[in-house]
């Protein structure tokens, strides 16, 4: 969970009494939750929310996304409502998105899921870009681009994401911010329908308002992570919408398709393993390993016998914190301990390290066998520098991470797009190392632009990826569209490629090139390759040739086709 005005664990369970919390911030709702409304007689005690307030509109001169319309409270009339808050930069609201479909399934006619996007990023203010996260998340109900908080000042939010239900005489019955899941929303629900239901005041007529747009055919859909095989000559692109792993050589052709394409876990052979939303890999020998993100796994890919397998997660999204090992530390046998949303992957010596965005924290499993383990962050959304590894679950003083989505290492220590804080992170690999801020702003999570400079003076803006190569770090930095280069001896930063507009331009010129949203970056043969999301495209920049900016021609795959290797 994300507070514009604190960091704090994320809040699992919460009731009614949030609702008071909420109203403090908003007189409307504290004036409606001090007692239960009077609507009469004998039917205020038998009310299955006694605390109702009116729900402050949605109305404005607001852009909307995956509908035909502007919509109201009033278009609503009869349904419950659930609106959620969100910012499509935020692991947490990734996490619910998720629940709120299985109860758009579960209740097609008596609910509408509403989302509010409410930005903390400049880059999120822009509806292309939300439209393009609509499609990312594969979500299927209307989103308001709330671009300047209005809304979210009306009803009184503090953090991301935030549920409000909103029963079908248009009153809020209940608020729940932290990340929800189904059954909590579900239980809300069933509360109440029969008393809607049985007077008259639920429409179960289906609503068509929602208008999702038309997905391209194009080779890879969304593309996360990418990792290049300098000495073999590979690129491994997570192909992350199309739930797979392509594998071509430095020019593009494809050698191989790793998954079926569909949504699932299933171990096997590279025609019938899947995966869900994969992001980050690293090679070990003749092994590849993948951070399953939305399955909460690491897998491992055999490349010389074609086979997959799961080597790490339940399949269970788990917290920051497993069982306590030995010396302090925590951590607990690799199958049988839940991951939290994996998101990149490095592997150093005999161990692979592991961004864990989900409780913001960086683990370690031995590629021999033992147990999983924190191995760095306190699990508290922050910037924090310091010891590595908390005493105890989210205790104060020791290092703090804010989304670590991104990893590299020079052998010596690990480099960390810590994305929420915009900031490099080094992690030491002493055993008593500890963590330090390359450049971004320690304790603020909302220092972010796009500035080039030296240490405290830089400003990313939500960076997702970073590689080490030739003494040099390149970010890909996300919100803003660019690469950088920083060196993490003088903390030195500036901008290698991209002119920070939205784009699909190559060019001669590095500085001149466009980029939409690039979120994995690897290096190979004197060149950087890009993964350009929201382009759905790898781009190619020639550090050795003035940083011309190229895109990848991939040869050999379609949509979600799977390609025979080469003979």
């Amino acid at each position: 969970m994300t507070s514009i005005f604190h960091s704090s664990p994320p809040v699992r369970r919460w009731d009614l009494a949030a609702a008071i919390v909420l109203a403090a911030a908003c007189p409307s709702f504290a004036q409606g939750l001090a007692a239960p409304p009077a609507i009469g007689g004998p039917a205020v005690a038998a009310h299955p929310y006694p605390r109702r307030v009116p729900a402050p509109s949605l109305s404005g001169d607001f852009e909307w996304v995956n509908t035909t319309k502007r919509l109201s409270l009033a278009d609503f009339r009869g349904k419950f409502v659930l609106i959620d808050f969100w910012t499509f930069c935020c692991i947490n609201c990734m996490h619910i998105l998720p629940e709120l479909k299985k109860l758009e399934h579960a209740y097609p006619n008596e609910l509408v899921v509403v989302g509010v996007h409410s930005a903390k990023f400049a880059g999120e203010q822009d509806s292309g870009n939300i439209r393009e996260a609509v499609q990312r998340y594969d979500i299927e109900h209307p989103v308001v681009n709330d671009a300047n908080l209005t809304i979210w000042r009306r009803y009184g939010i503090q953090s991301w994401p935030t549920l409000v239900l909103i029963d079908p005489e248009g009153q809020a019955v209940w608020v729940g911010n932290g990340e929800r899941k189904f059954e909590d929303v579900k239980a809300i629900l069933d509360r109440g329908l029969p008393y809607y239901r049985s007077r008259g005041l639920l429409n179960t007529a289906p609503l068509s308002f929602v208008t999702k747009p038309e997905s391209a055919d194009t080779p890879l859909r969304f593309p996360g992570k990418i990792l290049a095989d300098e000495p073999g000559g590979r690129l491994f692109i997570a192909d992350s919408n199309h739930n797979r792993i392509v594998v071509t050589n430095l020019a593009g052709k494809v050698q191989a398709v790793i998954g079926s394409g569909a949504i699932g876990r299933a171990d096997g052979a590279f025609a019938q393993a899947s995966f869900h939303h994969p992001q980050g890999m690293a090679l070990a020998g003749d092994d590849l390993y993948v951070a399953d993100t939305e399955n909460h796994l690491l897998r491992k890919v055999d490349l010389a016998h074609r086979q997959v397998t799961t080597v790490a997660g339940t399949g269970e999204q788990g917290s920051g914190f497993p069982g306590p090992l030995a010396n302090g530390r925590y951590g607990g046998l690799p199958l049988a301990t839940p991951l939290n949303s994996p998101w990149a992957l490095y592997v150093v010596s005999e161990d692979v390290y592991i961004t864990m965005a989900g409780p913001h924290q960086i683990w370690r499993m031995p590629l021999a066998g033992g147990p999983i383990e924190l191995y760095a962050g306190n699990g508290r959304e922050d910037i924090v520098d310091g010891r590595r590894l908390p005493i105890r679950p989210y205790a104060m003083g020791f290092s703090s991470f804010a989304q670590p989505s991104g990893l590299a290492s020079d052998g010596q220590r690990l480099f960390v797009a810590d994305s929420e804080g915009s900031a490099i992170r080094s992690v030491s690999l002493e055993p008593a190392g500890r963590v330090a801020t390359i450049v971004g702003v320690p304790g603020s999570l909302f220092d972010f632009g796009d500035i080039d400079g030296v240490g405290k003076t830089v400003r990313l803006q939500h960076p997702l990826g970073v590689v080490f190569y030739r003494g040099k770090l390149y970010v890909a930095d996300t919100y803003n569209n660019k690469v950088k280069v920083l060196d993490p001896a003088t903390r030195d930063c500036h901008t290698l490629a991209g002119t920070g507009e939205v784009g699909n331009e190559d060019s001669a010129d590095g500085t001149l090139a466009t980029f939409n949203e690039p979120t994995g970056i690897t290096a190979a043969d004197g060149k950087l390759y890009v993964a350009d999301t929201n382009n759905h495209a790898i781009r190619v920049v020639d550090l050795t040739n003035g940083n011309r900016v190229s895109t990848l021609s991939l040869s050999g795959v379609s949509d979600s086709t799977a390609a025979e290797p080469d003979s």
